[in-house]
């Protein structure tokens, strides 16, 4: 078998090979029944323990108290965007948002379909090169929404604003990557494909009493409380997702939980961020270092026109997914919690050749 390539990809993210071991198997045979997990029925007593475990991990991961639900959906993180308002923005109320790139732009887009929004921050004016800090947060808001990651442009938030209003958080790029206290948010959503599982399925973490509150009824396909009645399931879910969702919320656990896994996260952005700051032919381009992701580290080069060399030298060297976001250019070496520090060493050392060849 050849050996695998490093992968760097924004998302969907490299997973544990363990996880992705288990996942197979469990595509051929699941929990002995000699039936495939692609083809039991989700309303199985065997599925309904997957689905009760992946809630129950999540609960455990973000210390997630009484009067929380979690919910794995379809429709990705951008369908929240939808959701979001269409359950916490009140008839004739307002929402407040933080925007911080494409992903928060989009959220802001959709909630101006459901009723009034107040963009209280942007980073806009500098191509969301920072995240913007001492705004002033509206008590009369019905929520505060942020992105606390911001994969194209390479930012993230290493503290979170302090509000008397309920807290929205979308964690797609950077959920279970660091300890948080889950408890300061009110609603936490995270499409699964970064660090949690395949493409498919969207992890929502909401407290219950901020539902139910807008005054104006929802498709119920859209319903948070809907779909806390039918606990994910009132439809058909994403059965293989939440399966290996739970598999890599094991492997965390099993490994340290979040203090472990941002030891190692910590240590691949300082090796990572280094390089691009000590490599002559590199620059990182976050405005403030203060503000660079652990989970998307955006750089360019100092001699553009050496990008075709740069790209000959990183494909050979087996390394896979670091061209960057098509808005902005680049490279963007994604290092996601289950991305080994030796594939950050091997494009490290692919960094160093090149200077040493081309400075």
């Amino acid at each position: 078998m050849a050996s695998k390539a490093h992968n760097f990809s924004a998302g969907p993210g490299i997973l544990p090979a363990e996880v992705l071991k288990a996942a197979s198997d469990a595509c051929l045979d699941f929990d002995n029944l000699q039936l495939s997990l692609l083809e039991i029925s989700h309303r199985s007593k065997n599925f309904e323990a997957v689905m009760d475990e992946a809630r129950d991990l999540v609960k455990q991961l973000l210390g997630l108290g009484d009067g929380w639900q979690v919910l794995y959906l379809g429709g990705g993180a951008s369908l929240q965007f939808a959701m979001v308002p269409a359950n916490l923005l009140r008839t004739n109320g307002t929402a407040a948002y933080v925007n911080t790139g494409v992903w928060a732009t989009k959220a802001i887009k959709e909630a101006k379909l459901v009723g009034n929004v107040n963009v209280i921050a942007s980073s806009e004016d500098k191509n969301f090169a920072y995240i913007p800090k001492g705004y002033d947060i509206p008590r009369d808001a019905d929520y505060l929404h942020i992105t606390s990651n911001n994969t194209i442009f390479g930012t993230q938030m290493k503290a979170f604003p302090k509000s008397d209003i309920p807290v929205v958080v979308d964690m797609s790029s950077d959920i279970f990557s660091r300890p948080i206290d889950g408890n300061q948010f009110s609603l936490i959503y995270a499409g699964a494909q970064k660090n949690m599982g395949p493409a498919g399925t969207t992890m929502v973490a909401v407290r219950e009493d901020v539902l139910g509150k807008t005054g104006r009824k929802n498709f119920s396909m859209l319903d948070y409380q809907v779909q806390i009645k039918g606990g994910s399931m009132y439809n058909t879910p994403p059965v293989f997702p939440v399966y290996v969702c739970m598999l890599t919320l094991r492997w965390l656990i099993k490994n340290g939980g979040l203090s472990w896994i941002e030891k190692v996260n910590n240590e691949k952005a300082a090796l990572m961020y280094g390089e691009i700051d000590r490599n002559s032919l590199f620059q990182g381009t976050v405005l403030d270092s203060a503000d660079r992701s652990m989970m998307n580290a955006c750089f360019v080069m100092t001699k553009p026109e050496l990008e075709p060399e740069f790209d000959k030298l990183w494909k050979e060297a087996g390394i896979s997914g670091i061209r960057g976001h098509r808005d902005v250019g680049g490279y963007r070496a994604s290092l996601y919690n289950a991305l080994p520090l030796e594939s950050v060493k091997v494009l490290v050392e692919t960094m160093q050749h090149f200077e040493q060849k081309f400075a």
